[in-house]
């Protein structure tokens, strides 16, 4: 890309910017405005004189790190960030943490999905949001507390005895979580969230420990699997996953062909609700 379109860009990102915005004081009124090169450098740390010739086009291109600076500096957005990478040529990074609000249109959608299991997971695999039915397939997420919704911790540390909710590809979906926290930590790599969760689970699990030192970032998608619950037996479900990327989140939806028995089968669960699962050992 162009040397001039990337300087071009962060003086567009400099100048909509005031002192007070990134903490600094405002002082006597500015000849130009947004934040000075100098205050950016500062912010960034890097030498003005660098800064200076990175807008003018003339600097050598900048390193990820330089880059991640910068983008904390102007407090850029991810999409921002995003662009400035592509513009530099340079892999993205996350200098901030991940997202767990849930945008509301999508909690009214979980509530308005006919016989479908629906539930929102984090770039770290938390339940963020469910609806009746993902939680009586599943199990109660609201019985739960916040740290336990995980499903990477479900996947890796849960107890011996209780499966992952019976499903019939366990092993896949485990170095399907992998793979994702991989590409996760690469985004995010000064989340505590994240550096806290992969390197628990690579503590405490030999499995996660193995498939994590395979490096592979490649997931084939689920588009079938099979939940043998306790109270309705064995069910056969649809997997689609769709991607919220503004939030670095998705929506997971588990359905059925309409008339088979495993439509019926969650016709029951939807009927029984949360309580078919609160009572079974999970």
């Amino acid at each position: 890309m162009s040397k001039q379109e990337l300087g071009a860009f962060l003086r567009s990102r400099r100048e909509r910017l005031q002192p007070q915005d990134v903490g600094l004081p405002s002082g006597p009124r500015r000849r130009t405005p947004g934040l000075r090169r100098e205050e950016v450098a500062v912010l960034a740390h890097i030498s003005t004189e660098y800064y200076v010739r990175l807008e003018q086009g003339r600097a050598p291109w900048p390193s990820a790190e330089v880059l991640a600076g910068i983008a904390g500096a102007l407090l850029l957005t991810d999409a921002e960030s995003d662009h400035l990478h592509v513009l530099a040529g340079a892999a993205p990074t996350r200098t901030r943490t991940h997202r767990r609000d849930v945008r509301p249109s999508i909690l009214a959608l979980l509530e308005r999905l006919p016989q479908t299991a629906g539930f929102v997971t984090s770039a770290v695999f938390e339940v963020l949001a469910w609806n009746d039915l993902a939680a009586a397939l599943m199990e109660d997420f609201a019985a739960l507390a916040p740290q336990d919704r995980n499903l990477a911790r479900r996947a890796f540390l849960g107890p011996a005895q209780a499966p992952l909710y019976g499903i019939s590809d366990a092993a896949e979906f485990r170095h399907h979580v992998v793979m994702q926290l991989r590409a996760t930590l690469a985004r995010y790599p000064a989340d505590p969230a994240v550096t806290g969760l992969v390197d628990g689970l690579r503590a405490g699990s030999p499995d996660f420990a193995r498939l994590w030192e395979r490096h592979d970032v490649q997931a084939e998608p689920t588009l079938r699997k099979t939940f043998r619950h306790p109270v309705v037996g064995p069910i056969t479900v649809d997997c689609d996953s769709l991607a919220l990327t503004d939030r670095d989140q998705h929506l997971v939806l588990y359905s059925a062909p309409q008339g088979s028995p495993d439509a019926e089968a969650l016709a029951l669960l939807n009927v029984l609700g949360p309580q078919a699962t609160a009572a079974v050992p999970r």
